[in-house]
């Protein structure tokens, strides 16, 4: 009988524990198979943001935002602006949006905010616009007419760029580069001198083509906007901003200080901006 009994408190110690086992392993085998589990509903229950770079950047100007708000749940994707004619970005922006399931939170930055206006007009998945510092056409409007009468940029041409050909570029077309100076001085004021030169040195060029193109769509008439200015943007002026968003009705958010490069310097601020959009979304 004492055999027996041992026999059997060990058989029931041993079948707990493959229990157990078992039991541990079941959240794994679920979200391997693709099963709801709590984070994946929450997710799933949420935008997904799309944010769209301007001229003179690239997809990382977005990586404090992007840090930030998928540390709060969001799917998140900053994707590559072309930067080369509105309507071809635009087409190409939406072309992406169109893979994207569910709704989505559109952001842009600076040319970028020309960009979502179009962009946003052509899908349906597009909830919310978000400008940061960013130009916002209406209907024949172009990105180059936006920047504001006291605008770094309403200087001659030749003491702001450097220029270069690029291949079956439309009559007339080049590529335009900030000059070390402007860009350190007025596009990037508010970023220690050398990030701002590492920045300059990596610049993605613009097309003149990107900034004199019409815009065919004014998705902000439609859409909910949000607008993020920067009281210190020397390249899209807080006037002409203030102007697009009152047209935009859009809510607005003015940050005392920052540059053009606020979504750099400051990607707390903006994310934050960014987030309240999306939370709007149902």
């Amino acid at each position: 009988m004492g055999m027996h009994r041992t026999h059997s408190l060990r058989y029931a110690a041993v079948a707990a524990g493959v229990s157990f086992a078992v039991s541990a392993l079941l959240p794994t085998h679920a979200y391997a198979m693709g099963l709801p589990t709590a984070a994946a509903s929450s997710a799933a229950s949420k935008p997904t943001i799309v944010l769209v770079h301007g001229a003179w950047a690239d997809a990382s100007s977005w990586n404090g935002e992007v840090k930030i708000l998928r540390g709060e749940g969001y799917q998140v994707r900053a994707i590559a602006n072309p930067l080369q004619n509105l309507t071809t970005d635009s087409q190409t922006i939406a072309d992406f949006l169109k893979t994207v399931r569910g709704p989505v939170v559109l952001v842009g930055h600076s040319y970028g905010g020309s960009v979502i206006t179009n962009a946003a007009a052509e899908t349906k998945n597009v909830k919310a616009l978000v400008y940061v510092d960013a130009a916002a056409p209406a209907v024949g409007e172009t990105n180059g007419s936006l920047s504001g009468s006291n605008s770094a940029l309403n200087a001659p041409p030749s003491t702001l760029f450097d220029t270069a050909a690029y291949p079956q570029a439309p009559s007339g077309a080049k590529n335009l580069y900030l000059k070390k100076n402007i860009f350190v001085r007025d596009f990037a004021s508010d970023l220690p001198t050398n990030q701002a030169e590492n920045l300059w040195a990596t610049q993605r060029a613009a097309s003149t083509a990107a900034f004199n193109t019409p815009s065919k769509h004014a998705a902000w008439k439609t859409i909910p906007s949000w607008y993020f200015i920067s009281s210190g943007d020397r390249i899209i002026t807080p006037k002409s901003e203030e102007r697009m968003a009152r047209r935009a009705h859009a809510k607005t958010t003015v940050f005392r200080g920052g540059s053009h490069l606020t979504l750099i310097s400051h990607p707390d601020a903006v994310a934050k901006v960014i987030s309240t959009a999306a939370r709007s979304v149902g």
